[in-house]
């Protein structure tokens, strides 16, 4: 036999084998824990790549699908953009032919052993036209518009999410595309194993200037009306709403919202405070409406939804209370779309948002994912390296990322001319619209790559040495409250303090934190120093949490102040009548300096005077030109150690860092991690076996630090200088 021929045949006799194996491959469902995904009972990395069907050309797609294989892909996303498929009312297109393709699509897909993640909106944005609604709808249907709080339209596309005839209408293509989406469920044999319910929720409103106003939607002066229901359940009778409100309405419809913008009184913010928690708990009705049509369609997959980026994670509270199990929540990650974005490659501000992001999806009991991870971008300029990319990629992971999708693998043609920024959706993919495989392809591979060596990863956690307090609701209340008002620190103060004060601190200190949640019990278990950013509101459940885990022998560094109202702002002095003789006053200096211990110099952005505290408490910190205490240590009923130090900060020097090891200290702090270069961060995973040290740095130019750890036995290891190629995330396995 000729060597050509004996090739020949080995080759076709793999080509069997692999035909074979992949013919007996079924694709399961999957479920998720707060940990990770789960499929046949083991854990597993989604990773998934955004392909439309209308866009890659058909006879594209299989080459495309296996090439996203090579990458280390198991799932592809595709919006079902309602416009193409209903380009005139009533007239539904769902061909085999052209680009509407979405069957044959499914089936590829499965014949790949490709997972589906399905989103039929009705809302579907991905740079369309009318954000994927049809032309028609709002066109021909001017009252479902959203409106702002003047009465005028807010966009000619925007609608109003809740409006009966929107409804209606979502309905009618909900029947008409859900039913196809159905046959191919996971759980039938097929590809699709989530669906998305909309898309982005209350961008289509925030992005445009306001959130919605529309009379007929929210009820405004109807006894029925879902606003007037909403106080009424909350305020019980007109009489305590008033008196809250300082008005005199006579009944619950005759309330309405008052204009959005800066106040100083208490009951104003309470009033405008009031319609965002509505505007919040109408958008959760809205998934819950759109998740019991989708049922009764026959989808019996899991929903997901991605808010549009870290601050907005806040906003779905309600919807994730509202929605029955299984649904997830994940979020979007973008550091570069054009030049209008603050930064153009991964910084360390980005990753501060990347980390309080993930913990906070962490924290709602979901496995981390980020459905929307930045896979090239909507502009040409300026561009997104493949190395800018893999260390955005690499340090998700060293936050806890379990699961992403990238946006886009690749992309196309737009159909139709429903283009909105350009005919050929391109968009600087891994692969481009002409089958061009480009560098970011590679890193992507790479990074598949590490996880696949690494699976032990899906079950790790953050091994930490202290705890941040993370408050949803002070990462939303910007929105309602803009001035202090008669308050000492406004909400929108402690979530900038937490975030560009204490977490930075504590990333550029070299400390290895970890965010709870202080309306969850189970931190009460956890003995590490807990470190609670707090405005002059908490949560009377909070604040009961806090006094029970000081009970308990807790350690808690508080800071700035002592709260003394709820988050609806009535007064509520549970912990601070716990700790006791307690009081705090303003600052008279023009210069914010102080000094901890033996650290002077130390740069503040706010200082608050103690002018009474515990007889026993130990002074720490004092303020540099009038000497007088600004934080204190000292023992609480239960041998409970709270260190309160009234100060506000943006992190921004050396003393800075030092002073937050110092006083977590005076807290027993154990340092998990030492570096001696601030500008290199880390993070430290296990799954109770192994552990990895993630080192990052955000920068255009290589660094060195010289490390040292405690192992699982508490012994001090020193790794030596560590050299980290610039904008790269360097992983260390350790012993």
């Amino acid at each position: 036999m000729r060597k050509s021929a004996f090739l020949l045949l080995i080759a076709l006799g793999l080509m069997c084998i692999h035909s074979e194996t992949n013919a007996q491959q079924t694709l399961t469902p999957v479920q998720f824990t707060p940990i990770s995904y789960v499929k046949d009972g083991k854990p597993f990395y989604l990773i998934s790549g955004e392909f439309h069907y209308f866009r890659v050309p058909k006879a594209d797609w299989k080459k495309r699908m296996e090439l996203f294989k090579q990458a280390g892909g198991n799932c592809v996303a595709t919006y079902v953009p309602w416009l193409i498929h209903e380009p005139k009312e009533g007239t539904f297109d769902f061909s085999t032919e052209g680009i509407r393709d979405l069957e044959d699509f499914l089936k590829l897909a499965k014949e790949e052993n490709l997972y589906v993640i399905v989103r039929p909106g009705p809302y579907q944005y991905s740079e369309l036209a009318f954000d994927g609604l049809p032309d028609w709808l709002a066109k021909n249907y001017p009252q479902l518009r959203a409106k702002t709080f003047d009465g005028k339209d807010l966009k000619g596309s925007t609608v109003s999410y809740q409006h009966p005839l929107f409804l209606k209408k979502t309905k009618t293509w909900f029947d008409k595309v859900n039913p196809i989406l159905a046959k191919y469920s996971v759980n039938k044999g097929g590809a699709v194993v989530f669906l998305q319910l909309d898309k982005e929720l209350t961008g289509a409103h925030f992005w445009n200037g306001s959130i919605d106003y529309n009379p007929e939607t929210m009820g405004f002066g109807q006894k029925d009306g879902k606003y007037p229901l909403f106080l009424k359940k909350k305020y019980g009778d007109i009489a305590t709403l008033n008196k809250k409100y300082e008005t005199s309405y006579k009944s619950f419809e005759d309330v309405r919202p008052i204009e959005p913008k800066s106040y100083d009184k208490t009951s104003e913010i309470a009033h405008l405070k009031d319609y965002y928690d509505f505007y919040f708990f109408m958008c959760g009705e809205y998934l819950d409406t759109l998740a019991k049509m989708v049922r009764s369609n026959g989808i019996d997959v899991p929903f997901i939804h991605n808010a549009a980026n870290p601050e907005m994670i806040p906003y779905f509270k309600e919807a994730v209370s509202k929605l029955q199990q299984p649904f997830m929540l994940g979020m979007d990650s973008y550091y570069n779309l054009d030049q209008k974005w603050d930064q153009n490659n991964p910084t360390p501000q980005y990753a501060i948002r990347e980390f309080y992001g993930l913990e906070m999806l962490r924290l709602m009991g979901f496995p981390p994912t980020i459905f929307e991870l930045a896979s090239g971008s909507a502009s040409d300029w300026p561009a997104m390296s493949a190395t800018d990319a893999k260390a955005c990629y690499m340090l998700n992971i060293a936050f806890g990322m379990k699961g992403h999708n990238y946006y886009i693998f690749t992309g196309g043609p737009n159909p139709m001319g429903y283009g909105a920024t350009t005919d050929n959706y391109d968009y600087g993919a891994p692969v481009g619209a002409k089958n061009e495989v480009r560098p970011l392809y590679y890193a992507q591979q790479e990074v598949a790559n590490f996880l696949a060596k690494e699976s032990w990863l899906v079950n790790a956690k953050m091994t930490h040495d202290c705890r941040i307090s993370l408050d949803f609701e002070y990462a939303r209340s910007g929105n309602y409250w803009k001035n202090k008002g008669s308050f000492a620190v406004s909400s929108p103060d402690a979530w900038d303090l937490m975030a560009k004060g204490v977490l930075t601190t504590a990333m550029l200190s070299s400390a290895s934190p970890e965010f709870c949640d202080l309306s969850n019990t189970d931190f009460l278990k956890d003995k590490t120093p807990l470190i609670v950013v707090t405005s002059s509101a908490m949560s009377a459940d909070k604040q009961q949490n806090l006094v029970n885990y000081l009970k308990q022998g807790g350690k808690v560094l508080l800071l700035p102040t002592v709260p003394e109202f709820d988050n609806n702002l009535n007064p509520c002095t549970i912990l601070k009548d716990f700790l006791g003789d307690v009081k705090l006053g303003n600052s008279s200096s023009a210069v914010k300096r102080a000094t901890f211990g033996d650290i002077q110099n130390v740069r503040k952005k706010n200082i608050f005077i103690f002018e009474k505290m515990p007889k026993d408490a130990e002074i720490l910190g004092v303020e540099e030109n009038s000497g007088k205490p600004i934080a204190c240590k000292f023992k609480t009923e239960g041998n409970g150690t709270v260190v309160i130090a009234a100060i506000n900060w943006l992190a921004s020097h050396n003393e800075q860092n030092q002073m937050l090891v110092y006083l977590l200290n005076k807290l027993d702090y154990k340092q998990q991690v030492t570096c001696d270069n601030m500008n290199i961060w880390h993070t430290l995973r296990s799954d109770g076996n192994q552990q990895m040290l993630f080192l990052m740095n955000l920068y255009t130019a290589p660094q060195s630090a010289n490390i040292e750890y405690l192992d699982k036995s508490g012994n001090l290891i020193k790794l030596g200088k560590v050299d980290v190629e610039a904008m790269s995330v360097k992983p260390v396995l350790l012993k």
